[in-house]
């Protein structure tokens, strides 16, 4: 198993940039591939990045519009989640998440999760 802790939320102006970092242990980082997911109250987890285990891959929503960078850093295993641009909206708590799967595409296919960071975008 792997344990997540997420940290780097808060309140930003919209425009703003935040660094969102996850800290792993437990067993070996890199073999988890690991992805970021966003959820607003009420609303259902949504897909933001993803990145591979070892080739650095990384996949983004399409909404996020080369806004959004997420990286990782196995030695120290980590992993992060540049935002920039942000936009305002609701408040929502931001996930990461590993998944032993080799091609994991659904947040259903995540098997460990972090407890979560929160974050507001004000106008």
């Amino acid at each position: 198993q792997v344990q997540l802790v997420e940290s780097g939320g808060g309140l930003v102006q919209a425009g703003g940039s935040l660094r969102l970092s996850c800290a792993a242990s437990g067993r070996t980082f890199s073999i988890y591939g690991m992805g970021w997911f966003r959820q607003a109250p009420g609303k259902e987890r949504v897909f933001l990045a993803r990145i591979g285990r070892t080739t650095g891959i990384t996949s983004y929503a399409d909404s996020l519009k080369g806004r959004f960078t997420i990286a990782r850093d196995n030695a120290n295993n980590r992993l992060e989640l540049q935002m920039n641009s942000l936009k305002p909206e609701a408040p929502a708590v931001y996930y990461c998440a590993a998944s032993s799967d080799l091609y994991p595409s659904t947040s259903n296919d995540y098997q460990y999760w972090g407890q979560g960071t929160q974050v507001t975008v004000s106008t």
